[in-house]
């Protein structure tokens, strides 16, 4: 991966001056006035960091480096035209802002498989832990068990000098995300199948080897997991995952803490594990509401307990966002890849009908900016068509698809020598003298 290293580096030479020089001779420029509500409700729009792996505009969703899902699903290499893109492409052009040949995924794929042999003791680790414990818990306990192997933690110990922080920091990404799926797959293997350790098959993408390790193995499931690692991999810098990620990281903790740090923040229901609580939700509004006759039917009783959970105090899962103002694309995708794919399901019909009923309801209220489905509505119910059924294992998966943009953008902040990050802050008595109450 020599010439990617050299891209990066001069790549990253030359952004490096841009950086230095935004904040020598442009640091007081104002960007934008900031207000109470701002502050006092999670600092949204408020902009405060530097992310070069995508934008997220509230109404038109996620670029990565400027292109679109639809774009991306267009010109990034596939194993055949007509299927998904390759995570490892996705990672190439996240990392060099550039759009990869087939030939330089393929050959980001065998690197991955080179460097993904997990050490001994964090195997040890995970069969230590109870078979109780959330999955999420052994994914986080995990990457931080790897972390012994962590060479930018060395180098740095040794003096390194801080241009050349990015070059340690990307190998260290680079046995992380050539890992995750070895060590997801180990966590799936021993909690809900036989335990029986499969190993990567040298011959498959990225992708494709997490589900063959979970013990998936059809072209069907390979594009499935194609598209779920693509949707999912980055959603700009200030969403909790990413933002974790570059806390710790400004730190100049090791990549290993840095996104562990991050999965533990995707770990939370407001955030990846969305994903669990639609499914959850799903199923007990089908126990409650039972079968029906006709169509009309369902889509009656379906208003009715979504009224029902609206006027609980409760949300409605995988439906809003805090950015958004439109529908997801990555929802979009993946209710397209299901009415390509899939044929007569009924969680996806009834996803379908969801995205009927929902929105209108929610925008009857009058009270919610976006009543639109994000990517956790969709995402559910095409694991469950194709024979995953353990939703607590749904966070997982998604981790190891963020790792693709949190840790590209963790080389960069670190090609350009990004300080620790540490923003003000004030008591509520300094609020109210601003409020005059």
């Amino acid at each position: 991966m020599e010439y990617i290293k050299q891209k990066l580096l001069k790549k990253g030479e030359e952004e490096r001056l841009v950086v230095k020089r935004l904040i020598s001779e442009f640091g007081s420029t104002v960007l934008e006035s900031v207000n109470i509500d701002q502050v006092l409700t999670g600092m949204k729009g408020i902009t405060g960091l530097l992310t070069v792996t995508s934008k997220l505009n509230p109404n038109t969703g996620i670029t990565y480096r400027g292109y679109t899902i639809p774009e991306i699903q267009q010109k990034l290499p596939k194993v055949r035209p007509e299927g998904e893109p390759l995570s490892e492409g996705l990672f190439y052009l996240f990392l060099l802002n550039e759009i990869p040949t087939k030939v330089e995924v393929d050959a980001l794929s065998r690197e991955w498989v080179s460097r993904s042999e997990l050490p001994e003791h964090v195997m040890e680790i995970m069969d230590a832990m109870p078979l109780t414990s959330k999955p999420m818990t052994q994914f986080s306990t995990a990457i931080l068990a790897m972390a012994t192997e962590s060479k930018f933690q060395k180098a740095h110990r040794d003096g390194l000098h801080k241009n050349d922080y990015w070059n340690t920091t990307f190998e260290d990404v680079m046995d992380l995300i050539a890992r995750l799926p070895v060590v997801a797959a180990y966590i799936y293997r021993r909690n809900y199948k036989d335990g029986k350790f499969i190993p990567p098959d040298p011959n498959l993408d990225w992708a494709a080897n997490f589900a063959h390790m979970m013990g998936y193995d059809s072209d069907e499931v390979y594009r499935l997991f194609r598209m779920y690692m693509m949707v999912h991999a980055d959603h700009e810098g200030g969403n909790v995952s990413a933002h974790a990620t570059h806390l710790v990281g400004s730190a100049l903790s090791n990549p290993y803490y840095s996104y562990a740090a991050g999965m533990l923040g995707l770990a939370g229901p407001l955030h990846g594990y969305a994903n669990q609580e639609v499914i959850n939700w799903i199923f007990e509004m089908q126990e409650e509401i039972g079968t029906s006759d006709t169509e009309e039917e369902e889509r009656a009783k379906i208003e009715a307990y979504v009224r029902k959970t609206i006027s609980s105090g409760q949300v409605v899962p995988g439906y809003g966002h805090a950015v958004l103002r439109v529908t997801d694309p990555r929802f979009i995708a993946q209710q397209l890849f299901a009415q390509k794919y899939v044929e007569n399901d009924s969680l996806v019909n009834t996803v379908n009908l969801l995205y009927d009923i929902v929105p209108p309801i929610l925008q009857s209220l009058g009270k919610i900016k976006n009543p639109w489905p994000n990517v956790d509505a969709f995402s559910g119910s095409l694991l469950m068509h194709y024979g995953i059924k353990e939703h607590f294992f749904y966070t997982v998966m998604f981790g190891v698809s963020r790792s693709l943009g949190v840790l590209a953008q963790l080389v960069w902040d670190r090609m350009y020598n990004l300080p620790l990050e540490r923003p003000s802050s004030e008591t509520l008595e300094f609020f109210k003298q601003k409020a005059g109450i």
